[in-house]
């Protein structure tokens, strides 16, 4: 996942409204030769973030930074940015773009700083004086992007330089940053009447701060939703290390010695169900978490999700749209919910049959093994785990000791990157981190040059937010002079002292999944900050991870991580061809899960504004029930209550995108098949025409220079095993 900066000064891309007339600033008198310039006064900073890091990378001295620096400096941005944006709009010269356009991209840069750390603490390693300030905050930075986009002075200036493009003689870069500036300003209300934009700024005010508690909400929720066992004859079938952990879990918490904690994943499916082989310890920790934020107690969301539907879809109506997805997807490459709705209903049918087969083949085996009952969803892991091993032979435990988590990162996502791209890696213990387990590492380019600087941060926190993924510290940009600095964050299960770091395929996975984040933001090479590196749409920003997901099971790659934690005797190929043989198998509950919950996001965001409030669990189940899907056997991937992609991380109404991209990585990644496959040449062609163009271009424009075709959804039907 590419998480959304808490805010974005320069603009992102937005389709534009049906436009109506609105005047263009005033011609300017000719000054007098005498008359002084034009200076406006901008305030200035104070602080740790008054001015960059001297750090490498300007990378931020976490060393330095205190909790009490954050509330302050956000304020002082804030103050700094509007009277940056403020001398923009009130301008005395003619519009130009570089005095309007350019000036936006420059505007902001000390909130830019504060904000990209903030944002990585409050999601990563938070606290209660954070959690504060996150409250307090979000409500005055609403404002202030509203402020921005809303300023009819500015909007006249941008709107100027916009009807005018065709003589401007701009680069194709300066075209692309004024009309995405342009289209967002227009989409996000600068065309509405006086009346309609103070009640769009009280929206807009008002989601944010129920954004913000359902975040924390989650957060809080997840934690105290942990599984407590008093004594370990529930952990039956749990390796050594998961009891281990277990363990240590209870003592971190305070509890009695004999207590064990299974603390909750960011999915309804928890990890070790696959193992646990007591039903009633797997029925408890299955509700524990469905359950999670509907326990009607301070961490309850479905009230903060009545009231963020009804009001995303009054905005969606009151900016012209007939639903908030409408809204939403008008600058993604599916355009429109119909054409995203439509994508997803294609792989219904043979989800729907291959989920039939799968359960009935459960139940077969269930019957088989003793079993007096059918599946549920909370065996569904355990018994698919278990007929696994009879049809391939295949034990996760037997592939565990040949990932551990340094040599997966090093010698395997490093090394992938290293066969494509050129690049290498150092570690660096000289850079300050916000909290011990992070690990620091230098990247170089191919030339040897310094690219960038990539923090990794892989183990469960309670104060930590659940699922994984990327964003920045310091972005790419040539015309700020910065490189970037990027971080990845997972929720792996941290292993107990003395015990070796091994973690299961699908979080290695997952590494090089959120690896292809990070790749597409350290190899972006623009101009403008706002069509840098990730700064993309939601369904292609996950093109480039699903894409890099391909280079773990690529044969080189394999044989150079994969070795056993003890010997470093390679994976034995017996091993590795009863994973490719069984890489089919249980694809209708994989597959599904994720196409119910996208389907599930859309039908929230498709609500009209006449709707009104929705009671949650009604709603979901009356649309879950629509998809055509299993989903009394496959549950949703993220229940409503607490679906932070959609109510709280910038996913809403486009949780399809993970699908949607999964097609265009699967016909990439068949394109390579068909030219060579991992090569440096093919690599250096991603590179050029993907990764380092960030929205410089148009999406489909993109891939189709890159592919020579548009994506089809063939490839990825038959990765799925469903074709």
């Amino acid at each position: 996942m590419r998480t959304l900066p808490l805010v974005s000064v320069s603009l992102l891309a937005l389709a534009a409204c049906a436009p109506k007339e609105v005047a263009a600033p005033a011609p300017v008198a000719q000054a007098a030769p005498t008359a002084a310039p034009y200076a406006p006064v901008i305030p200035k900073g104070t602080g740790i973030f008054a001015e960059p890091s001297t750090l490498p990378f300007q990378a931020p001295d976490f060393s330095k930074i205190k909790d009490s620096d954050f509330e302050p400096a956000i304020e002082q941005g804030i103050a700094i940015q509007l009277a940056e944006v403020d001398a923009i709009a009130g301008n005395p010269a003619a519009p130009t773009f570089e005095n309007t356009i350019e000036a936006l991209e420059k505007s902001g840069q000390m909130l830019t700083r504060v904000l990209n750390v903030f944002g990585a603490l409050t999601s990563a390693n938070t606290n209660d004086t954070l959690d504060g300030v996150d409250s307090r905050t979000a409500p005055k930075l609403a404002g202030m992007r509203d402020s921005i986009l809303l300023n009819d002075k500015l909007f006249g200036r941008v709107k100027w330089l916009y009807d005018n493009r065709a003589s401007l003689n701009l680069a194709p870069d300066q075209l692309q940053v004024l009309t995405i500036t342009y289209e967002q300003m227009v989409k996000n209300g600068a065309m509405l009447s006086a009346a309609d934009k103070e009640t769009l700024k009280g929206i807009n005010g008002r989601l944010s701060t129920l954004s913000t508690d359902f975040g924390q909400y989650l957060t809080k929720g997840t934690k105290d939703g942990a599984l407590v066992f008093p004594d370990k004859a529930w952990l039956a079938g749990l390796s050594a290390a998961d009891v281990a952990a277990a363990e240590r879990g209870a003592a971190d918490r305070g509890l009695p010695k004999g207590s064990y904690v299974i603390p909750l994943q960011n999915t309804t499916q928890q990890p070790l169900l696959a193992t646990m082989s007591n039903r009633k310890a797997r029925q408890a920790l299955f509700e524990k978490s469905w359950m999670r934020s509907e326990r009607g107690d301070a961490n309850d969301t479905r009230g903060l999700i009545q009231e963020i539907a009804m009001l995303r879809a009054q905005k969606a109506q009151l900016l012209g749209f007939p639903n908030y997805a409408a809204f939403a997807l008008s600058n993604q490459m599916a355009q429109t919910p119909a054409k995203a709705i439509g994508f997803l209903e294609q792989l219904v049918p043979s989800l729907a049959a291959a989920q039939q087969r799968e359960a009935a083949e459960l139940n077969k085996f269930i019957k088989a093994d003793g079993g007096k009952f059918t599946v549920t969803p909370a065996d569904w892991d355990y018994y698919s785990e278990k007929l696994r091993k009879q049809k391939y032979d295949l034990d996760q435990n037997q592939i565990k000791p040949y990932l551990e988590i340094t040599n997966v990162l090093e010698n395997g996502v490093f090394f992938a990157a290293n066969q494509l791209y050129g690049l290498t890696f150092k570690k660096r213990t000289d850079i300050p981190t916000y909290h011990p387990d992070v690990t620091v590492y230098e990247v170089f380019d191919a030339d040897g040059s310094e690219l960038a600087l990539f923090y990794f941060d892989p183990w469960k926190r309670d104060n930590k937010s659940g699922g994984a993924w990327m964003s920045n510290f310091v972005d790419q940009t040539t015309l700020l002079g910065t490189k970037p600095v990027v971080y990845n964050v997972e929720n792996f299960t941290k292993p107990a002292p003395g015990q070796p770091a091994l973690i299961t395929w699908d979080d290695a996975n997952t590494m090089f999944h959120e690896f292809g984040h990070a790749l597409h933001g350290m190899l972006s090479n623009q101009r403008y900050p706002s069509i840098a590196g990730t700064n993309t749409a939601r369904d292609f920003v996950e093109f480039p991870s699903q894409f890099n997901e391909n280079w773990m099971t690529e044969p080189r790659v394999l044989a150079n991580f994969a070795k056993h934690y003890k010997t470093g005797a390679p994976m034995p190929a017996a091993l590795v061809a009863k994973i490719e043989k069984a890489r089919h198998f249980n694809q209708g509950y994989a597959l599904g899960e994720v196409v119910t919950a996208a389907l599930l996001d859309l039908k929230w965001h498709t609500l009209g504004a006449d709707a009104g409030k929705q009671d949650v669990d009604a709603f979901e189940n009356a649309a879950l029930g629509s998809t055509g899907l299993d989903i009394a056997h496959v549950p949703t991937r993220y229940r409503t209550s607490y679906f932070r992609h959609i109510w709280a991380n910038g996913y809403a109404a486009g949780y399809y995108a993970y699908s949607w991209t999964e097609m265009l990585d699967h016909d990439a990644y068949q394109w390579f098949v068909e030219n060579g496959g991992m090569t440096r040449a093919n690599g250096q062609r991603f590179r050029d025409m993907v990764l380092s163009k960030g929205h410089s271009l148009d999406y489909a424009d993109m891939y189709r220079a890159f592919a020579g075709r548009d994506p089809s959804i063939e490839p990825m039907l038959k990765a799925r095993g469903l074709k």
